[in-house]
C-alpha cells in the first residue's frame, strides 16, 4: 500500500507540470447531488480563479465542486481576470485553488503565482467585506501561494503532509474526526442543523498551515503528523522529514476586516478524481476526493460556502 501511495504522489506531481494528464480524470460517475439546495436559483456568485495557471479550475479538476455549488443554487463562474481594482465586481465568494506561476518549470515550480500588487488587492477586497476560499495544496502550491498567505497572516509548510497510519507506517490520507479529536468547533462544522453536522473529513496529502490570531481551526494536525520535503521522504527515516506538524492546521476559518476567509491546505477533498497508475503489469485505479466513500467532504464543501456567503452566521 505504501508503494502505491508513493506512486500516487509522484503521479500527481507529474501532472502539475503537464505530464501524463491523460491518466488523471474527473470521475464521470460522480453525481454532486444536493437534496435540499440552499438557494432556489440565482444564488450568490462564486467565482473560481482561472487566471493563475490554476491546477483546479471550474471546467477541469474542480468541475465536481463547481457542479455541487451550482446544484446548491449558487451562480458559479470562472474568473479569468488578474486581481486588480474592479476585478472583484459582482463576486460574492472568490475561490483561489492551487495557483501556479505561468513561468513555473520543473526545476523551479514554486515561483510566485501572484504579484505583490495582486496580493494587496485580494487582501483589501476581503477587508472591505469580500469572502475568500483560499486553497494551496502540497508542493509546489504552497510556495507559489506563499506571498498571498502572508497577507492573511498564514505561513505555509510547502511540503507533503503525512501522519502515522493505524496499521503502522505512514499515510498521506489524513482523517479529521470527532472521534480522534481533530475537528474544531465552528459554525461550518455544525452546519445549519444536525443533518449538516460534519463528523469526519478526509484529505489527500496537502500541506500544513500555521494558525494566526483570530482564526478558528477546522482541521487540526495531529500530534503524530509531519511534513516531508518530497513525496519519497514521506516513508524515509525521520531525519529526512521536513518537520513535525503538530500544532498546525490543514484548514481554518477567520474574520478578516469586514470579510471572511477559509484557508485550506489540501484541494483534492473538494474534487472527485480517478488516477490510473501502472505497477508492473498491473494497472491501479485510485480515487481521490468526494467520490471516496466514508466521509463528510461533500457536506463540508457546502458548509464552507454557506458560511462564506453568510447563510451560516
Amino acid at each position: 500500500m505504501q508503494k502505491r501511495l508513493v506512486f500516487a504522489l509522484l503521479l500527481n506531481s507529474a501532472f502539475l507540470l503537464g505530464a501524463g494528464t491523460q491518466q488523471q480524470i474527473v470521475d464521470p460517475d460522480f453525481k454532486p447531488v444536493v437534496e435540499k439546495p440552499a438557494y432556489r436559483r440565482s444564488g450568490p456568485v462564486v467565482a473560481i480563479d482561472e487566471a493563475h495557471a490554476n491546477f483546479h479550475t471550474a471546467s477541469g479538476q474542480y468541475k465536481p465542486f463547481a457542479d455541487l455549488l451550482a446544484n446548491d443554487g449558487y451562480t458559479v463562474k470562472a474568473s479569468k481576470l488578474k486581481f486588480e481594482k474592479g476585478a472583484f465586481a459582482g463576486i460574492d465568494v472568490l475561490v483561489i485553488a492551487n495557483a501556479l506561476s505561468a513561468n513555473a518549470t520543473r526545476e523551479n515550480p514554486g515561483l510566485p503565482a501572484f504579484t505583490e500588487q495582486e496580493c494587496d488587492a485580494v487582501r483589501d477586497w476581503v477587508r472591505q467585506g469580500g469572502s475568500l476560499l483560499f486553497i494551496a495544496d502540497h508542493a509546489p502550491f504552497g510556495g507559489a501561494a506563499e506571498n498571498l498567505g502572508k497577507r492573511l497572516g498564514i505561513s505555509m509548510g510547502k511540503g507533503w503532509a503525512f501522519d502515522r497510519a493505524p496499521a503502522g507506517g505512514t499515510t498521506t490520507q489524513l482523517v479529521f474526526s470527532r472521534e480522534n479529536g481533530l475537528l474544531g468547533a465552528h459554525a461550518i462544522l455544525r452546519g445549519r442543523d444536525a443533518s449538516e453536522e460534519i463528523k469526519l473529513v478526509r484529505t489527500f496529502t496537502g500541506q500544513s498551515l500555521t494558525v494566526p490570531d483570530g482564526a478558528t481551526v477546522l482541521l487540526k494536525m495531529s500530534a503524530t503528523s509531519g511534513e516531508a520535503p518530497t513525496p519519497e521522504a514521506v516513508n524515509a527515516p525521520d531525519a529526512a522529514r521536513l518537520s513535525p506538524a503538530a500544532g498546525r492546521s490543514q484548514g481554518m476559518a477567520m474574520p478578516f476586516g469586514k470579510g471572511r476567509v477559509v484557508i485550506l491546505g489540501e484541494a483534492g477533498m473538494f474534487s472527485a478524481q480517478i488516477a490510473t497508475l501502472v505497477d508492473g503489469d498491473k494497472k491501479l485505479e485510485l480515487k481521490f476526493g468526494m467520490n471516496v466513500p466514508g466521509h463528510d467532504d461533500r457536506q463540508f464543501a457546502l458548509n464552507v460556502l454557506h458560511w462564506l456567503s453568510g447563510l451560516i452566521k
